[in-house]
């Protein structure tokens, strides 16, 4: 016995369900004539994920009733072909104080223009940037159906981390688990999922295959890299990663059991963090700017390391010429700071222009030179500069359509040190959860490789090796307001990140008044986080759907500060 099963790994979008369907049509139409006999489709593949509140809509999630009908009808000619697809399922009851849900997460299995059994998630995670307990109620069963003479038992996501679904799943006479996804990607997370999987395939002897989304959706991107595991962990095969792919392996029955057979080329070959850090931006920034119909891209090229990072990725993303970089300089902007903004500019051929904002400040501190007659300047001086840039770029944005992306680092959200309405205006946040480290690496990185064939080495070595300065005063750096990144961003991982107390911080070698300084500076400062426009995750804990602190609280965690 020899079944031929194929993977849909693709790119959907949320709430296009005409457009999803026609895509999970057409991989099935594909894999037939392959020979493929069994099509995974991801976890909500009809819907999109996340689709959010949509998912509360009667209208919506009837739609998607609709639309699973409609590709069990399209698919009723192809003779013994199943299809398992994702979608949403049920409603709620629903008032303006209570709602009950009866609404389910579900994969419905298809084959020749029926709709033979729909399984419900059973474990519905409720951490992170998940929050599928708003939207769906837990199912209750199993779902083992037959494909090609081979039993395979149907999980969707979370299932596969738990170990009762995959118990149950084998006691009903599964002799394989097909585990539909949709895991937002994170640093490293690929290599957990695998190793996480492993462990489940071996608790059951199993193979198991996990059928994965690719793609971005607002600030969470999908990696893909889709893969089989045999039944003692071992991995038979591994789509790419951030690539839309039709992906194919045999599943053959020896008097051992059902096995995974592929070649040894279909496994993908390892890369390294950098290279899929990198590829997350990219496409992060292609897909929302793609999926939402904006022309093009803009931003302020200021000849520091954040902007040119955000240039390289964008151009990288879209390409030359959907891409325009303005250097807008001030009164206290360096000669190098044009000089090397010009530099990348050519060295990535994008349209460059400069607008100085000299004159538009001396006319904003003449209108104000009465109410701050007697006052030394400040930072009240340094951020109208970083206003009037603003301005101009949203302007821009006005009259040419392109949206604005703004250059701000997860170091700088951490700490507040960047202005609201300023450097923070814009309608996507590329590096928001790029630590500043990170950020330095990246660009050398970056300059080492040239991924998508754009340019080799885009940014000029001065920008990675200067002292960054935000340039709003005279002889200004970073570090005149900031502790040295190397300590900021080492607190702000544990502290941020991970969720380490002041105190354990402390003890790992750090000074207590940097420690408490930082930890104030995120609190005093969260009114601007939630001003600031949605932006790329790719941490496993970011300043978005995975933090969501209070703007008013009294709550200090400094030793002794809660005794009454």
């Amino acid at each position: 016995m020899t079944l031929k099963l194929a993977i849909a790994q693709l790119n959907f979008v949320v709430g296009d369900l005409a457009g999803n369907a026609r895509k999970i049509v057409d991989a099935a139409r594909q894999a037939h004539a392959q020979g493929a006999r069994l099509l995974l489709t991801p976890e909500l593949s009809i819907a999109g994920y996340a689709a959010e509140d949509l998912f509360l809509r009667p209208a919506f999630t009837e739609a998607c009733d609709d639309a699973v009908k409609g590709i069990a009808a399209a698919l009723a000619d192809l003779k013994d072909m199943v299809v398992v697809v994702g979608h949403p399922t049920g409603g709620s009851l629903r008032s303006r104080s209570v709602a009950v849900q009866m609404r389910y997460n579900a994969a419905s299995v298809i084959k020749e223009g029926r709709i033979l059994e729909t399984y419900a998630k059973r474990e519905l995670p409720n951490y992170q940037v998940f929050d599928e307990r708003r939207y769906f109620t837990p199912g209750q069963g199993t779902c083992v159906f037959e494909a090609g003479g081979v039993s395979v038992g149907v999980l969707i996501c979370e299932d596969a981390w738990f170990d009762e679904p995959a118990e149950l799943a084998h006691a009903a006479g599964a002799e394989v688990l097909a585990v539909i996804n949709a895991s937002p990607y994170h640093v490293g997370k690929e290599g957990e999922r695998v190793a996480r999987m492993a462990d489940r395939a071996r608790a059951v002897g199993l193979p198991l295959v996990y059928a994965h989304l690719v793609g971005g959706q607002d600030e969470v991107v999908f990696d893909g890299a889709s893969f089989a595991l045999q039944a003692d962990g071992a991995l038979a095969m591994q789509a790419e990663s951030f690539k839309e792919s039709l992906v194919f392996m045999q599943l053959e029955r020896s008097p051992q059991g059902v096995g995974v057979v592929a070649a040894p080329s279909a496994i993908a070959a390892p890369r390294e963090a950098e290279a899929q850090l990198w590829d997350a931006l990219v496409l992060g920034v292609r897909d929302y700017i793609g999926k939402n119909g904006f022309p093009g891209a803009i931003l302020g090229l200021s000849g520091g390391i954040d902007s040119a990072l955000v240039l390289a990725v964008a151009v990288d993303a879209l390409g030359k010429d959907k891409v325009r970089a303005v250097m807008m300089p001030s009164p206290y902007t360096a000669d190098i700071s044009w000089i090397d903004a010009r530099e990348m500019a050519t060295r990535l051929d994008v349209r460059y222009d400069e607008i100085s904002i000299k004159h538009t400040f001396e006319s904003f501190k003449g209108a104000l030179a009465e109410e701050f007659k007697g006052l030394p300047e400040d930072t009240a001086e340094e951020n109208i500069q970083a206003r009037i840039r603003g301005t101009l770029l949203m302007a821009l944005s006005n009259k040419f359509g392109s949206i604005v992306l703004t250059t701000g680092n997860k170091s700088e959200m951490a700490t507040g040190y960047c202005t609201l309405y300023g450097d923070m205006a814009g309608g996507f946040a590329v590096i928001k959860d790029l630590l500043k480290t990170t950020v330095f690496a990246l660009a050398r990185w970056r300059n080492a490789h040239d991924p998508y064939g754009t340019g080799a080495s885009p940014i000029p070595d001065r920008i990675i090796t200067r002292p960054p300065s935000a340039e709003l005063r005279p002889d200004q750096t970073d570090q005149d307001s900031l502790p040295p990144y190397d300590i900021l961003d080492g607190i702000l991982a544990r502290y941020m990140q991970d969720d380490e107390g002041i105190d354990e911080i402390i003890a790992a070698g750090y000074e207590r008044a940097v420690v408490e300084r930082v930890a104030r500076l995120i609190k005093i400062n969260e009114y601007k986080r939630r001003q600031a426009p949605v932006g790329i995750r790719v941490t496993h804990r970011s300043f978005g759907k995975d933090w969501r602190y209070p703007i008013t609280s009294k709550f200090n965690e400094t030793a002794g500060a809660q005794k009454p």
